[in-house]
């Protein structure tokens, strides 16, 4: 199941129809939209430009999610050494798999592939931090030892992405609460969360531990956490984040 014909037409009507204002506000537009049948299942892949940090972010799409309500969505940083070329040191291709192996089964679904290398701080950096970490030091003091915030990215395209598509409320599809505070921040409807638990192995068990340590939700193997939200659409509900 994809989007419908008319659909599509009318989001990419919709882009190339929209003047962007000046800078700095945020513009996104839907370039192209392709079927993308992967081995996962049937999606589509949309195309996005943006007039803020020029990359080129795309969206996968399972099944009709225009003005849809509680479309499961997994926002996904891109990690070249883990998606691409399979490192052990992180989880991330294993998230990515294993979130589009359950949209795939689902009525319909998104994964966003954010151009957000090394946590916003690009490729070269990242390796310089993997440096440190191979002297010892975890993710987040090696970003922090190059002259970084522990997480440089921000998920204000990534909203602007899911209003173009006109995604009405999203249940995420993640174990990290920061992601859904800032979604939230950025008007994006939060339904429920939906955990993406993979078991560790001997390379990123320590990487792990510090990303619960920092207040990642590993231990959340429930299938729904519904979070409370006032009606602008932030939550409600205090999340402690362990330094």
């Amino acid at each position: 199941m994809v989007l419908p014909k008319p659909v599509v037409q009318q989001l990419l009507g919709e882009s190339k129809d929209h003047e962007c204002p000046e800078a700095p506000e945020i513009c996104v537009r839907v370039m192209a939209i392709a079927n993308l049948p992967d081995m996962f299942g049937e999606y589509q892949v949309v195309a996005f430009w943006n007039n803020f940090d020029r990359k080129e972010h795309a969206a996968l799409i399972h099944g009709d999610i225009f003005e849809k309500e509680d479309v499961p969505v997994r926002l996904h940083s891109e990690c070249l050494t883990g998606d691409t070329l399979g490192s052990l040191r992180c989880d991330c291709r294993e998230q990515l798999h294993e979130s589009m192996r359950q949209i795939a089964k689902m009525d319909r679904g998104i994964v966003l592939y954010m151009r957000q290398e090394g946590r916003g701080i690009g490729f070269i950096n990242k390796i310089k931090a993997y440096q440190l970490q191979d002297d010892g030091y975890d993710t987040f003091r090696a970003n922090e030892l190059l002259g970084f915030k522990r997480d440089e990215r921000d998920y204000d395209l990534a909203a602007h992405m899911l209003k173009s598509l006109h995604v009405r409320s999203i249940k995420l599809m993640t174990n990290n609460p920061a992601k859904i505070k800032d979604l939230q921040l950025h008007g994006i409807k939060i339904t429920g969360r939906i955990p993406v638990i993979v078991p560790p192995n001997k390379y990123d068990r320590f990487y792990l531990e510090t990303k619960k340590r920092a207040g990642h939700l590993l231990d959340k193997n429930e299938p729904e956490e519904i979070l409370e939200q006032s009606e602008d659409g932030v939550d409600n509900h205090h999340w402690e984040q362990a330094e």
